[in-house]
Order: structure tokens, then sequence, then C-alpha cells
């Protein structure tokens, strides 16, 4: 009987098996029951070692003749008894959390957190030493199982997680979730909490996320099903309920203070105890209650808060809004609208006073209503480029179509451009260097919103002209750097003629320096030749805007000597060049040596139309018009305005009194003439003079718009070859429109004389064609 027992190798290690879990079991329950205690060091190596033999021994049936197979059923036996040992842990474990689960029943709320958070920490702590006590089953048995691709097979601690998970988390997450959210709807009611309870249990949930496919990975899953989802509900159920009654009691403003503290809130409670994954979707459910469900009373404050100008509070609800997609669009359009009135009323303002009002007042009320509302964008939409977007629309609009420009829709760049040369011509009030430089940039703040840029353009050029010509520019540096924004602005070819306009003005300087020395040596040679102390300007014809005077002059004695000297000079360094004088520009000083009262002689600043009549009466005393007019060959046109700013200014006595400028009129010197200034300017243009300028100006800019739109739509056309109609008309429309906006049925006429003129043809289904 005793040699039966002996012979059966199952018994024995079933026998083996029940005594070593025994013995194992005893062990275990003392590390998850009384690990505070500590483990000696004499039972903790006989743990591991009674894990280690029991693993390695070979107690299958086995012959020593077997060769092959006695090795294959060895290692079968030592797998077989690998997953027993695991199964019976994984059985303790079942059961003992069966009794947790029992004792857990008799907690509830912050209790039940408490005992949850207590008995986690013990089980982890516990499982962590279980492992180490288990290595050498996780090395061996469980490593091959898993490499083997068994599924449901983990190492010691995770299983030791999996039954938490299985067998105790399931059972009480419910309960636990409810406490955890009670906690936290009283932190947001203002009460203090225990933060680190809550954020324990978050650690816990986390720790219980397993990856099924390799237990050597953690998921957020578990956290998310059961912490996160229940988590979001509730906040979503207590902000739709807080707001509602919020808002009901409390103005908008109010509402949206409370609002934003309530994000903040939430933003700093994932740091202080919540897992980052959950802001996302924490943020989100805040905005949807917060903000969405109150989307249309927010932007029905919009235009109040605009209208009072409460930047604060603009911001506030740019913030709140930004957090919603598509919550600042009707924000966007709004004030769009709230810019475009502003500026409307600004400028209906300025055109009140009448036609006469200055250009800087034009301008000032432009930049006011733009710096006013760009400082808003800056400041309470974070400067948003589809806030800016609407603010330059709204600009475009006002400053392109509003009252002024109603009877002359070109009339803001022209103002524009007027503005520019008052800042650049010198005057009594010049702004120094930086203050000029400041209104300069203030200048192409509204010239980004004109239309017609090639309006300013034309002005521009022609103020610039004369600028130079008479020597009038505040400073070459501030003139380089107008020049040098516009070029930045609208490219090379908009700011070329204006910069050869000033290579010629250098190029004269050297030019008089050589004639003053050719000049020098006639004198020395001829010592009775007296010519007058003149300074010459060559303009050239493609790059000035200027033409040549439509009335004949023949210039005094004294000019004439001096003209014909210096184009003697220039004909000897260039020749075969034209030179054709602007009479209609110069001007000169003349000096009042008839008034013997007069210690120091007064000096005339005139025209050289003005300076030509006042030479006359140095051999006569008293000149009738029509002896005026037959000397000087001045038309009536031309005569008429220097005559009677002469009168005017009292240099010229006329007799009848009323000085008009018709054959028996007679004109003297002024002998008691009077001034308090010793240099007196009469060079004035008069305003007349002024306005039809203007409508040269405005010809001239019809004339260059249709050649422009002809260029543009034959260089289309040779390079397409053939177009349809319509597509023409668009792609004209593209490249033209930053120099102006142009009519359709301006470039409708121009392709018709393009026709006429047989560079395009018509075709078939309305398509054009270029003619080679």
């Amino acid at each position: 009987m005793a040699s039966a027992t002996a012979t059966n190798p199952a018994m024995r290690a079933r026998d083996d098996l029940d005594s070593t879990w025994t013995y194992l079991e005893k062990n275990v329950n003392n590390v998850m029951t009384k690990l505070q205690e500590g483990l000696d060091m004499k039972t903790y190596m006989g743990v591991y070692t009674a894990v280690h033999n029991f693993c390695t021994s070979q107690k299958a049936a086995t012959s020593q003749n077997q060769g092959q197979v006695a090795l294959s059923q060895s290692h079968r036996g030592a797998h077989l008894l690998g997953e027993e040992l695991y199964t019976l842990l994984g059985d303790y474990l079942t059961a003992h959390l069966k009794e947790v689960l029992v004792a857990s029943e008799s907690h509830s709320d912050e209790a039940l957190l408490t005992f949850y958070i207590r008995e986690w920490k013990r089980y982890t702590d516990a499982a962590k030493y279980n492992n180490h006590l288990f290595r050498y089953l996780n090395r061996h048995w469980v490593k091959r199982e898993i490499d083997e691709g068994k599924k449901n097979v983990y190492d010691v601690y995770t299983l030791h997680l999996v039954k938490w998970k299985d067998d105790f988390f399931k059972a009480v997450e419910s309960k636990v979730m409810e406490a955890v959210l009670r906690l936290v709807e009283k932190q947001r009611n203002g009460e203090t909490i225990d933060q680190m309870q809550i954020k324990a249990i978050v650690d816990s949930f986390v720790s219980l996320g397993l990856d099924e496919l390799d237990s050597t990975k953690s998921t957020l899953d578990v956290y998310r099903m059961y912490f996160e989802r229940p988590f979001i509900l509730a906040t979503k159920d207590y902000y739709t309920n807080e707001s509602r009654r919020f808002v009901a009691e409390n103005s908008v403003v109010e509402y949206m203070k409370k609002a934003e503290a309530r994000l903040e809130e939430e933003k700093e409670r994932v740091g202080l105890y919540l897992h980052p994954d959950i802001m996302k979707k924490l943020m989100e459910t805040c905005n949807e209650a917060l903000i969405s469900a109150h989307s249309v009373l927010l932007r029905d404050e919009f235009q109040v808060l605009l209208d009072n100008e409460r930047t604060e509070d603009l911001a506030r609800m740019y913030k709140l809004l930004s957090r919603i997609k598509d919550g600042l669009d009707p924000l966007r359009t709004r004030f769009e609208a709230h810019v475009r009135k502003a500026g409307l009323a600004a400028v209906e303002k300025v055109s009140a006073q009448g036609d006469n009002f200055e250009p800087k007042v034009y301008v000032d009320a432009l930049l006011e209503i733009h710096t006013k509302y760009q400082q808003l964008v800056n400041v309470a939409f974070n400067g948003e480029s589809e806030f800016v977007r609407s603010l330059d629309n709204a600009c475009q609009e006002f400053v392109n179509h509003n009252q002024v420009c109603k009877t002359n829709s070109t009339r803001s760049p022209e103002l524009l451009a007027k503005y520019a040369d008052q800042l650049l011509k010198k005057g009594a009030k010049a702004a120094d260097e930086s203050e000029l430089e400041e209104l300069l940039v203030q200048i192409m703040v509204v010239f980004k919103y004109i239309e017609d840029k090639d309006v300013f353009q034309k002005f521009y050029s022609r103020m610039l002209a004369k600028r130079l010509v008479h020597t009038s520019s505040v400073s070459d540096d501030a003139e380089t750097s107008m020049i040098s924004k516009l070029k930045e602005a609208c490219g090379y070819e908009y700011t070329n003629k204006l910069q050869r306009m000033f290579q010629d003005v250098q190029i004269s300087k050297d030019l008089n320096i050589a004639y003053k020395d050719f000049n020098d040596k006639l004198i020395e040679d001829n010592p009775d030749r007296k010519i007058v102390d003149s300074t010459f300007q060559i303009l050239g014809t493609g790059f000035w805007p200027l033409n040549a005077p439509n009335t004949p002059f023949a210039p005094p004695a004294e000019i004439a000597k001096a003209v014909d000297s210096f184009s003697k000079f220039y004909d000897s360094k260039h020749n075969g060049r034209k030179l054709t004088w602007l009479w209609n520009l110069c001007k000169g000083e003349i000096r009042a040596n008839y008034i013997k009262s007069q210690k120091v002689p007064y000096t005339f600043q005139v025209s050289t139309y003005q300076l030509a009549i006042l030479l006359l009466f140095n051999d006569a005393d008293k000149l009738d018009y029509s002896d005026i007019k037959e000397i000087t060959k001045l038309t009536d046109e031309t005569i008429e305005p220097a005559i009677s700013i002469l009168c005017k200014a009292r240099v010229l006595n006329a007799s009848p009194e009323d000085g008009k400028a018709v054959p028996g009129t007679s004109y003297s010197l002024n002998y008691n003439f009077k001034n308090k200034k010793v240099k007196i300017n009469l060079n004035i243009t008069p305003k007349t003079e002024q306005k039809v300028e203007s409508e040269d100006t405005h010809k001239t800019i019809e004339e260059d718009r249709k050649l422009l739109l002809q260029a543009v739509i034959v260089r289309i056309m040779k390079g397409r070859k053939k177009l349809k109609h319509v597509h023409l008309v668009e792609e004209v429309i593209n490249q033209v429109r930053n120099r102006f906006p142009p009519k359709i049925s301006d470039i409708k006429k121009n392709i018709d004389a393009l026709m006429e003129k047989d560079y395009i043809e018509r075709l078939d289904n309305d398509e054009l064609a270029y003619i080679a």
C-alpha cells in the first residue's frame, strides 16, 4: 500500500501543491492584512524559496530511459504547477476582495472615499510586495505564457489590479463617483474640501487602465469611462442650472464676470486634482453650458457696450465668445457697421462747415475714428486679424464713400495729397522731425484705405514738383521718407517719376555750380557785363507733371540776358537739347529803392510775370493796362491775377480805384507803400487758378486711366490670345484695382476702342482674340 502511494507522482504533486500553498497563503495573507507589521528576512526568503522550488520541481511521471519524451514531460509539469499556483493566488485575491467589499457597504459619501483610498493604498502596497515574493513565477511561467500569446495572464502586480477592478471596483465605482461629485459640488458652492481625496481617487482610476492586448501597457479607458464621463455630465448639469438662475437675476456684464471666473476655476481644478486628459472635454462642456447656451444674450449686449465704449467688458465678451465655434462672427459684422457709421458721422460734421474746410480737418476726422477703433481692436479684441479686417472694411467704406465724396468720388485722395503738401511745405507751424515723421505715418494709414491711389499720385506729384521747383520743401529727408513709404505700399513703378524728379533737382544743383564758374570767367573777360543773379533747374519732360505756359511772354531785358547766357552755357554742354521755359513757375525778388522813407529797402518776392510788370515802372511812373499788355505780350487771363495782387497789396495804385484789368485802367507806383515786414511775398496763387489746376489734374487722371486700361487689356490678350469677354473684364479689374476701382462700363469702352484700332477682334460665343 505504501509502495503504491510512493509510485503515484500525481498524488505526490498534489500534496506538494497543497502544503506549499498552505504555507504561501498564510504569508500572503499577512502581507495583505498586516504589511505594516513587516515580514522578517527569514520568512521573506522562505516564501521566495517555496515559490522557486515549487515552480522548478518536476513531479510529473518521468522515466530515466525515456530520453527526449521525459524532458518534454518535465517542462509540461513545471508549466502545470506554475499555472495552478497562479490560479490559487487569483482565487485568494477574489476571496479577500469580497471581504473588503462587504466592509465597504457600511460606508457612504466622504467616509466611503476615505475607506476606498485607505484600502487601495493598503492593497497596492501589498501587491508590490507580493510581486517581489512571486518574482520567479513572473520571470518564468508568466513570461512564457505571455510570450506564447496567452490572454488574461499578467504579472503578479497587474493580477492584483485586475482582481481589484473585477471583484471590488466595479461593485463600488458608482457610489464612489457619487461621493466624489458631491464633494466637487460642495467646492463649486464655495465650501472647503479635502482635494487630495479626489486626486487619490483619480490616480486609482487611472492605474486600473490596462491594455488587454499588452499587459505591459496602460490606458485611460477605465478613468474615462468611470470618472471622466460622469464628471462631465455632472459639470454640464451644474453649470446649466446655475447659469440659468444667474442670468435671470443679474445683468449681462455681471454674468460675463461670473462665467469668466467659473471657467478659470475649472481650469485650475484640472491642475489641482484632475487628470490633464480631461481638460479639453471639460472646457468644451463649460463653454457649452456657460457661453453657447447664452450666446444670443451676450451678442445682444455687444452694441450697448460699443456705444458706451466699455472696453474692459468688450474684452471680456470677446474672450468668452472666442471659445465657441463661430461665436465672434456676428460681433465682427456689428463692429464693422458701427465703425462705418461713426466714420460717416465724423465726416458729416466736417462737411457741415461748407466746402472751404482745411484738408487737415478732414484727414484728422478720418484718423481720429481709425485710431480710436484700432486701439479698441488691439485692447478688447486682442488685435485679432478678423476684427482688423472688419475695421479695414469699415474704414475703406467711410474714407471713399462719405458726404464729402458725394459730389466728387475722388475727393479723399485729393484732400490727403493736399494735407501731405501742407506738412511737407515750409510754413510757420512746421513740425519737428520726429513729429513730422509720425504725421507722415498717419497719412499712410489713410492712404492704405484710399481706392483711387492714382488720383493721390497725380496730385501728390504735382505738388511735389512745385515744392522742388520753388525750393519750399521742409526737408529733403522728409520728402525721401514719404516717397519710400509710398514705394513700400505701392511698388517701384508708383514712385519712379517722383524719384526721378529728385534726381533732376540734384543734377540742377551741380549744373548751377558749373554755370556760376562759367559766368564768373565771362565777367573776368568783360567787367562791364552785368547779369542778374539767377539759378536754373532742368526738369526732364517725361518725369515732371508740368505743362509749358499757354501764353506768350516777352521777358524783361534783365531776365532775357540771363536766359540767353544760360542757354549758351547749356548748349555747350548738351548739344541738340531743346529748353522750354516754364515762365509760369519762375519767381524772383525785386528791391523797391523808390521809397525814400524806408531806410532798409523793401524786397518783393514775385512771380516772373509780376516781375516783368514792376520792372516797367523803372522807365515810367504811370502805365495803362494796354501798354503793360503790349510790352509783356501776356494774355488777359495771365495779367489780371498778377496785377490784382500787386494792387491789393498796395504796391500799385489803380485808376479808377476798382483796379479792373481792362484797357483804360492806369497803374502807378505807390510811393507811400508801408508794411511791417521788409520782405513781402506777393507770389500768391489765386484760388481760381488753384481750381483750374485741380480740374486739369482730374482730366489728366481720366486720360491716364484710359491709357492704363487699354495697356492692361492688350497685355492680357497678348498673353492669352483668346479669352471670353467676361473673363477679360475680371482680369482687368484684378490687375487695376490696386491703382483705382475701374468701372465695367469704362473697361467695355476701352475694349471697343481697341477693336477699332485692330488690336483685338470679336469671335463667336462672346470670345475675344488678340490680333498679332
